[in-house]
């Protein structure tokens, strides 16, 4: 039987950042190069050596870049995203943060939260809903922040950090939703931890939860 557990935004406030993300420097200190050429007396070994190395700093800072650039993925207001489950998730443009997830009757659903506030959180900060079928869990929820996230993660316990769906609507509304399918991971059992990072990796918010009996949906 699938329940649905909503956490607020109030759980945890935004954590901004102090300054820039990473950076990735390809220049740097060769002193280290420098050494091991003496010791080895194999400078062409030690020189193809650093090239490796440079190739993987190049590599890891288009990922970095790539990663980056994603962002949400921007949706008409209504529209019916599949995210997993036989789940639709749908924005809408009244009331704040207001968004539905939605198995049967989509558009009842939507007409439905068109008389609705909406979650109404906190600048800078995530609110986070948990769906759970047996083994199955989908984690949903919103994010309201001043810079759009271009990235929102999701980690259970210390168990692996994984990216989330994005949706936001056109234009700067300052709000959006992500969304994580966790189809056959078995109950939710461990804390949660959010995380929205902007475009330069800082991060922009974070929510945190422990998992507690949830009602029916």
């Amino acid at each position: 039987m699938k329940t649905r557990r909503f956490v607020t935004a109030g759980v945890m406030a935004a954590l901004l950042a102090g300054g820039a993300g990473t950076a990735v420097a390809l220049g740097g200190d060769t002193s280290a190069t420098t050494a091991t050429q003496h010791r080895t007396g194999t400078p062409a070994a030690a020189a193809a050596t650093g090239a490796t190395r440079l190739d993987t700093v190049q590599a890891e800072a288009v990922a970095a870049a790539r990663a980056a650039a994603r962002g949400p993925r921007v949706v008409r207001p209504y529209e019916p995203v599949e995210i997993g489950q036989g789940a639709r998730m749908g924005l809408l443009p009244q009331g704040r943060q207001n968004y539905v997830v939605a198995w049967n009757d989509y558009a009842g659903a939507v007409e439905r939260a068109k008389g609705l506030v909406g979650d109404s959180i906190r600048p800078n900060s995530l609110s986070g809903g948990v769906n759970s079928d047996g083994d199955d869990v989908l984690f949903t929820g919103a994010f309201r922040t001043h810079t759009v996230p271009a990235r929102i993660t999701v980690q259970v316990g210390d168990g692996a950090v994984r990216d989330a769906g994005m949706l936001k609507l056109p234009g700067d509304p300052g709000w959006g939703t992500y969304y994580l399918d966790a189809a056959g991971e078995g109950p939710l059992v461990e804390s949660v931890r959010v995380t929205a990072y902007g475009p330069d990796g800082a991060e922009l918010a974070r929510l945190a939860f422990d998992p507690a009996p949830a009602g029916g949906r």
